[in-house]
């Protein structure tokens, strides 16, 4: 069976950069993401370098029932995915009373609710066949608590332990579960959270291709969780030894030097 790579958040960043990659090594993929032209355009280029098969689907994974109506969709077309980048997400900072709550809900369901539907629908297959993969982009923020991105910090926390749990229950049953935890990368994240004026995170800010090397080659070795770049690890390593008082208490003066 030729490995199928479904990914989220697909138009631009990490996951274009995950296509990229993939499709570089021969794998055929189905790319999501709301943005139909920069998909559309990926997935031309793709098919034109490397000869594989592009599955192109434009959704707002957010919406109700977009993830059922995706499933849908690839087995109308016969698409069967073996592999699964839960890529797609964003983050918000500023005071939570003061940051807009649907867009904070929003925030929840695409870092949160939007992984769980799509793994629950991709693993019985997996473990059918008895292979396959599923990567998890989280972020070094899931070690600590994050005031002025509360939410946020709190979202990836669920991922990462998501991950772990999922990781231990298929353990032996042929299917790689992996959790991706960069620190700031050098993406279009930064916009969106308004980070863009933050010294610290320009300094800590890592490349994007290491960070997809990193995370597929925990997948394939089975890794549960991997933190991409060796200060980043060792920041998010110094937090089991951190009070928590101490961490958030750095954490929000770190976050609201950011937006001073």
């Amino acid at each position: 069976m030729t490995d199928c790579y479904l990914i989220t958040g697909a138009s631009a960043g990490l996951g274009s950069l995950f296509a990229a990659r993939l499709a570089a090594e021969g794998h055929d993929l189905v790319l999501v993401a709301r943005r139909a032209d920069r998909l559309h355009q990926l997935a031309s280029a793709l098919h034109e370098q490397h000869g594989i098969h592009v599955t192109v689907i434009v959704a707002d994974l957010t919406e109700a029932g977009a993830v059922a109506e995706l499933t849908a969709d690839l087995e109308r077309q016969g698409v069967v995915v073996t592999h699964l980048v839960n890529n797609a997400g964003y983050g918000l900072r500023g005071p939570f009373a003061e940051l807009d709550g649907p867009s904070q809900a929003r925030m929840i369901d695409l870092n949160c609710r939007v992984p769980v539907e799509l793994a629950h629908a991709v693993l019985p297959g997996m473990l059918a066949a008895g292979r396959g993969g599923i990567l998890n982009v989280a972020s070094t923020a899931a070690f600590q608590p994050g005031p002025w991105m509360a939410v946020y910090y709190a979202t990836k926390a669920f991922l990462l332990s998501f991950s772990e749990g999922l990781h231990e229950e298929v353990r032996g049953r042929g299917v790689s579960v992996a959790a991706l935890c960069p620190g700031p990368t050098r993406t279009e994240f930064f916009e969106v959270a308004d980070m863009t004026d933050s010294a610290l995170s320009r300094f800590l800010a890592g490349e994007p291709g290491k960070v997809v090397a990193d995370g597929l080659a925990a997948l394939r070795a089975n890794r549960a969780v991997i933190v991409s770049g060796r200060l980043n690890a060792a920041l998010a390593g110094s937090m089991r030894f951190t009070p928590r008082r101490v961490a958030r208490k750095v954490a929000g003066t770190l976050q609201k030097a950011r937006g001073a």
